[in-house]
């Protein structure tokens, strides 16, 4: 029996963008089955590439499971720069519950064609229509009526917009669950016309270049980010990509999942959707997560469960499916006692509380203040780091009392309030107004409260949020309401709040041009405290907040006096321009006074060259590579780079990369983001990473929007030397390199060494593959038994033996090449396909055979000598390898 629910929608002709929209199998179906478990169903997958009739293909794959039959259907979409590979499990787990799921590659992703048009209604929206066309005539999709088949769309980010926008131009949709997504792009992008920068240039990254998107929004974009300022045109075409442009058509059942810890797509985003569409007489569900884009718990199975949920009850009918409450929000609070770790609590309510519910009046204080927009906005503040995701990204630093934000003196003002006599719960938006004068027309501001400990150092901006302000008419003074960003944030009895308005912030374009501005309080700061919204977690105990904090100080501490306590040697002005100079350098093994790891080891390295450190098992390089990266100090000897002694610690490796066998990634992230995550953590400003500089001479092109878990080794050990390329060292120390490489990826490892090199720098690397070593390598280093061997340029060490290639017009003939061989002075002769390979004895000469040969009439072109590396290094080395 059909147990569907009455439509929630008033009925409307289709739109004109999904009449006839003809759907052509391009590829036949290949099926891939797998089956989860004993008691799972089978997952029958086909792959098809379909035609959309401009030209454009969409790579899909349809996934169904169980026995034969008419079933709900659901279309999954996937998060920008991504492709339908990234909703894959969880397309099998819905078909296992008894879904036909589509999933596809969007517009210019994947292996699909066309350009990038950011949910175009004329481009990607349209397929979602072409797509359900496709659905309404498959044997196992349930239908309402001819060619309307019942069907639902999820997805987060990208993926999650498609959904809000299917819903809004085809009325076939049924039920969406969108999740970290926008309402409103241009809002995203342009928050009260302040163009957030980062952000908008992280989109065009991820997406492969500007040239990979439609030309109007790459003219838009690159219009935008040389002006600084969104003007109408572009406001005008993002709001008509964005599900704000159809909210009065959106009147399906919707579950919006919205990440806290996200500056993208703020929760401001999802409050917008569910006013709106609640306004269309559709239920609404709000669930608010622990991630987000910038970071935290993303919560992945628990929203799966309740997107899952949500069709049960609005596809298949299914009136006994638990929803959830109709707000839930996710608190951090309690600690497991197995473990000491973290829990994650929900609190809920039964109505969505918005984002100004239940406010209360906290007063401020704080004079009339003057602050400078500074010339060319810089330095910037910072608040996030946008793109820095993954479970414990950065902005979770917040979650345990620490925090990451910086305003420069001068270029803020600041306002406070007395302590809070009780903990406080802020949930949604604070408020407050200000009068804001300014030197220009224009005042541009970063507002931002922070959570402000007793003792007045430790402050906390809750999830690093931050809202922007374009204040017009700001010469003459003008009184200006600002809504904070929404967070849920608890502020602890005794702590206070802060109010800061700062002229610049990293993520955000500022004007270029310097100005004053001054600011004065107007009112309190409203906060809402979201009274209905209850949970019974336990409190954080004061050592999970604390202990962190105090575990860095010490550390500092540690570092600083060790620092004091041992004086560095004077530079070396003669050495300034000397990449690395190794003196006397030698360590003894723990608990040895005679046996050494290296001992007595001197060398030079000059610009420009790439040196193989080259060596057997226990000859001394990994113990220099520590030595010479600052991880142990030696006994005796220095090693001094560009003059700069080094010593664990010393400043001067700040000019040193290094990339040590075995680089972790964090394999949800993009190449990019992980990248970016490990820049961040060293502390020093994101212009001194040139990260676009290293990425090009690693070569990884598109494969940096990709999560690393896609990557093959060759590529994970590409990215690995990008990121010791990071900040462009100008000594780059390189520890075996092309491990578990194959021959075309140990190609292209060797090139990128050659590129890095080309430009003046250094690169030393360790490696055991002697023939690579020889075609990469301009000098070398042999070590053995802690010992120097020989060092020098490449040919001279190759070049020093004893056997010489003589080069010939024509191949020698085998009785020639006896003759040959029976010369006094030359134990053998070979035949080879340039020419001969002769072994000269003890009493033999290069210039003695070269005038028998002519005696002897033979075809000579050249004669040079002829020794592989590792007939070089097996002679240097003796049997000690």
């Amino acid at each position: 029996m059909d147990l569907r629910l009455p439509r929630l929608r008033r009925p409307r002709p289709r739109r004109a963008l999904a009449a006839a929209a003809a759907v052509v199998v391009l590829a036949g179906a290949g099926t891939w089955t797998a089956v989860a478990s004993d008691d799972a169903p089978e997952v029958r997958r086909a792959d098809r590439v379909m035609a959309t009739g401009d030209g454009v293909r969409i790579d899909t794959s349809f996934f169904t499971a169980g026995p034969e039959g008419r079933r709900p259907a659901v279309l999954l979409g996937h998060g920008f720069g991504g492709s339908k590979e990234d909703v894959r499990a969880q397309a099998e787990d819905l078909a296992r519950d008894g879904y036909a799921v589509l999933t596809w590659s969007a517009r210019g992703f994947g292996r699909s064609t066309g350009k990038i048009g950011l949910n175009d209604p004329e481009g990607e929206v349209a397929d979602v229509s072409r797509l359900v066309d496709w659905l309404a005539a498959r044997p196992e999709v349930r239908l309402d009526k001819d060619g309307d088949p019942r069907v639902g769309m999820a997805g987060n980010s990208y993926g999650g917009a498609i959904a809000l926008l299917g819903a809004g131009y085809d009325d076939r949709i049924d039920a969406v669950a969108p999740a970290i997504t926008y309402f409103d792009l241009a809002e995203a992008l342009f928050p009260d016309g302040v163009f957030k920068k980062l952000w908008a240039g992280a989109f065009v990254t991820s997406g492969g270049g500007c040239a990979r998107f439609e030309p109007e929004l790459c003219a838009m974009y690159e219009r935008v980010a040389e002006s600084g300022v969104p003007d109408a045109r572009a406001r005008a075409l993002l709001e008509a990509r964005s599900p704000a442009a159809v909210a009065d058509r959106i009147d399906v059942p919707t579950l919006l999942m919205q990440g806290q810890t996200d500056s993208l797509f703020p929760l401001g985003q999802a409050d917008a959707a569910a006013r709106a569409i609640r306004a269309n007489g559709a239920p609404v569900g709000v669930d608010w997560l622990a991630g987000g884009h910038d970071g935290g718990d993303p919560e992945t199975d628990r929203l799966h469960e309740r997107v899952r949920a949500w069709f049960d009850r609005y596809l298949k009918g299914d009136e006994s499916a638990d929803t959830g409450p109709a707000f839930r929000v996710t608190r951090t609070g309690g600690v497991d006692s197995t473990d000491g770790q973290a829990q994650l609590r929900g609190a809920s309510a039964d109505a969505y509380p918005g984002l100004r519910s239940g406010t209360r009046t906290v007063e401020l204080t704080g004079r009339e203040q003057r602050f400078a927009n500074p010339a060319g906005a810089n330095p910037p503040a910072v608040s996030a780091l946008p793109g820095i995701g993954g479970s414990g990204g950065l902005s979770q630093l917040s979650s345990l009392g620490i925090g990451v934000s910086l305003d420069f003196p001068g270029q803020h003002a600041r306002f406070e309030s007395a302590p809070v006599t009780r903990d406080l719960r802020v949930t949604g938006s604070p408020a407050v107004t200000v009068r804001v004068r300014s030197t220009s027309d224009d005042a541009v501001l970063f507002a931002k409260v922070y959570d402000v400990g007793p003792d007045g150092r430790q402050q906390v901006l809750p999830s690093q949020l931050v809202t922007p302000v374009r204040v017009e008419g700001a010469r003459a003074g003008k009184d200006v309401e600002l809504t904070l960003p929404a967070v849920d944030h608890e502020v602890r009895e005794g702590h206070r709040l802060r109010l800061v308005l700062a002229s610049t912030d990293l993520a955000y374009a500022s004007p270029a041009a310097p100005a004053t501005y001054t600011v004065s309080l107007k009112s309190g700061l409203t906060v809402p405290t979201a009274p209905g919204v209850t949970t019974a977690a336990a409190a954080l105990p004061a050592w999970v907040v604390w202990l962190p904090v105090a575990g860095a100080v010490t550390a500092l501490a540690l570092l600083l006096t060790g620092r004091r306590r041992t004086a560095a040697p004077a530079p070396d002005p003669d050495l300034a321009d000397v990449p690395l100079q190794i003196t006397g350098l030698s360590k003894r093994y723990a608990r040895s006074a005679d046996r050494y790891a290296v001992r007595d080891l001197s060398f030079r390295v000059d610009k420009g060259q790439v040196l193989g450190l080259l060596g057997p098992n226990g000859a001394g390089k990994t113990t220099t590579l520590r030595m010479l990266m600052g991880l142990i100090k030696p006994d005796d000897g220095e090693i001094r780079v560009f003059g700069h002694a080094v010593r664990p610690g010393a400043p001067v490796l700040s000019r040193v990369g290094a990339f040590v066998e075995g680089a972790g990634f964090l394999p949800h992230l993009s190449g990019r983001e992980n990248l970016e995550l490990y820049w961040a953590a060293t502390g020093r400003p994101p212009e001194d990473a040139h990260l676009d500089e290293a990425l090009e001479i690693a070569g990884l092109g598109d494969a940096l929007a990709r999560a690393v878990r896609t990557y093959s080794q060759g590529m994970r050990q590409r990215l690995a030397i990008a990121q010791a390329m990071l900040g462009l060292p100008d000594l780059l120390i390189l520890d075996e390199p092309t491990n578990g490489l194959d021959p075309p990826q140990i190609r292209e490892m060797r090139e990128v060494m050659i590129r890095y090199a080309a430009a003046g720098r250094t690169v030393i690397v360790s490696s055991h593959l002697l023939a690579e070593v020889e075609q990469s390598c301009t000098h070398l280093v042999v070590m053995d038994r802690g010992r120097l061997v020989q060092a020098g340029p490449v040919h001279d060490i190759i070049g020093s033996g004893d056997t010489l290639l003589v080069g010939t017009v024509t191949p020698v003939e085998e009785p020639l090449a006896e003759k040959v061989a029976a010369l006094p002075g030359v134990e053998s002769a070979v035949r080879t396909d340039e020419g001969l390979l002769v072994r000269l004895g003890a009493d033999g000469t290069a210039p003695r055979l070269i005038a028998e040969l002519v005696r002897l009439e033979v075809p000579v072109t050249s004669v040079g000598p002829h020794r592989r590396l590792e007939d070089a290094f097996l002679t240097l080395i003796g049997g000690s390898a």
